[in-house]
């Protein structure tokens, strides 16, 4: 691996992580948040709450506190689990680019049977309009009354 630094403090924040003796404490939906594999950290908290959080083999609530070298493991949608370990540590958001270096990714590739899963998996939900697509146009609005009257 290349060199990373085991703990990046940046400090500006209201209090998000807290220094005991040489060791910085940070909150786990903190840390998540700040590493970007959570959007918000409301969602980590819920991610936690829910289960869908395990740190060290054992379930995670989100005022658990992190240390260099624990595992986390997320569960995603459609039954993916990813695993990473932390490497460092920051008070404030970073960019995507740098929230990378806070953790090393050891997730095990997809074996072809689940990549194939989750492709049909993708194929089978319903399609679904971006957000900001705006209003539907001509064609879409006729697609749209098809469906709707069945014909």
């Amino acid at each position: 691996m290349s060199s990373v630094p085991l703990c990046l403090v940046v400090a500006r924040t209201a209090e998000p992580a807290w220094h005991f003796g040489s060791q910085l404490l940070v909150r786990l939906d903190v840390w998540l948040d700040i590493a970007c594999l959570f959007r918000t950290r409301s969602e980590a908290s819920n991610a936690c709450k829910g289960g869908k959080v395990v740190l060290n083999g054992h379930s995670a609530k989100p005022n658990r506190e992190l240390k260099t070298g624990d595992e986390i493991q997320i569960t995603r949608p459609l039954g993916r689990r990813q695993k990473v370990v932390v490497r460092g540590f920051a008070e404030q958001h970073l960019a995507k680019a740098d929230a990378r270096k806070l953790y090393e990714d050891i997730t095990p590739a997809p074996s072809p049977a689940e990549a194939e899963m989750l492709r049909l998996a993708k194929l089978a939900r319903p399609h679904v309009r971006a957000a900001q697509a705006g209003a539907p146009d001509k064609r879409e609005r006729r697609q749209l009354r098809r469906m709707k009257e069945g014909g």
